[in-house]
């Protein structure tokens, strides 16, 4: 599975993004795709995933601001970030994780000026 991103740039505070991951590759139904993020000198975290299903999960720190959404005939997840933050500056990484293995896209990287 190959993973492309995109959407990244620079916001200013209050501002909104939109990240895309597409899948591409040899795709099972089965799968979960989602976002993390790593700001410099800090570990890589959770932002959000979603199943093929529709089922998300969020991290607790970004109070309702991001929605993960994705379409399944495209094979391609969303990231919907709203209300930014500053402390939402870091390198955005798209994952997949099927019945094989965890798949990882190349960082988008995304600035938020206050």
């Amino acid at each position: 599975v190959q993973l492309q991103a995109s959407g990244g740039g620079l916001a200013q505070a209050g501002g909104s993004l939109r990240l895309s991951c597409a899948a591409s590759g040899l795709i099972y139904n089965n799968n979960v795709m989602g976002w993390y993020r790593q700001a410099p000198g800090k570990q890589r975290d959770l932002v959000a995933t979603i199943s093929s299903g529709g089922s998300t999960k969020y991290a607790d720190s970004l109070e309702g601001r991001f929605t993960i959404s994705r379409d399944n005939a495209k094979n391609t997840a969303y990231l919907q970030m709203n209300s930014l933050k500053p402390e939402d500056t870091a390198d955005y990484y798209c994952n997949f994780i099927d019945r094989t293995r965890t798949y990882w896209g190349q960082g988008t990287q995304v600035t938020v000026s206050s």
